[in-house]
């Protein structure tokens, strides 16, 4: 009922950029963990990047460090996933979310209570 409103998903080709939006339907993200995950056919969610409340210190996957950035704007309400270089393997859809503060872990999906449904990002080689 409550979740993520996502948008910036698209096709690029390789080496390209595509940036995603997303934002809160019903809450703000004070007091929140806000991430992103992606999800290829046939294969688990997987964390991508997130970002703690209060924090410029981001976590990434291993995959994407150098390449991804994730961002927050708190007066807008909005999260960003910077993507740079995009090559094929990072096709999937784009899934953001958040969650109350908490000690969890921020690589995993159980920090996070609140999901959009996710952006198909599709890069052509």
């Amino acid at each position: 009922q409550v979740r993520m409103v996502e948008s910036g998903g698209g096709t690029v080709q390789a080496g390209g950029s595509l940036r995603l939006s997303c934002t809160p339907s019903r809450y703000t993200l004070r007091f929140h963990t806000v991430g992103w995950f992606r999800q290829a056919p046939g294969k688990e969610r997987e964390f991508v990047a997130g970002l703690r409340w209060n924090s410029d210190t981001a976590s990434y996957a291993e995959s994407v460090k150098g390449r991804f950035t994730i961002s927050r704007d708190d007066a807008k309400n909005m999260v960003y996933l910077q993507m740079d270089n995009l090559k094929p393997v990072d096709a999937a859809n784009y899934i953001c979310a958040s969650g109350p503060v908490s000690t969890l872990s921020i690589d995993t999906a159980r920090a996070y209570s609140q999901w959009s449904q996710g952006t198909q990002v599709t890069v052509s080689s």
